[in-house]
């Protein structure tokens, strides 16, 4: 699974990009960001307030309980707006 982070999420993290295979009981959008948190503690401060996150999976918006699997493309970033 190819993980993006944009803006804020990728200055906490300390990456732009990376690949990761979560166990197998991770199979929601929900359960990705619940086992990234426990990461490191740079994931923990990116993914502290999910209020403040957007998702997208294989570029489409997606929710919490919206599956994840091997392979997906899974971009973290902060809310748009447009103007």
């Amino acid at each position: 699974m190819k993980l993006l982070y944009f803006a804020w999420l990728k200055t906490k993290t300390g990456i732009a990009e990376e690949e990761v295979a979560p166990p197998p009981e991770v199979a929601t959008v929900a359960d990705l960001l619940a086992w990234l948190q426990g990461r490191g503690p740079g994931h923990a401060e990116a993914l502290a307030d999910l209020s403040a996150l957007r998702v997208a999976v294989n570029q489409e918006y997606a929710l919490p309980g919206d599956p994840v699997r091997p392979g997906d493309e899974v971009a973290l970033f902060p809310p748009v707006t447009g103007g």
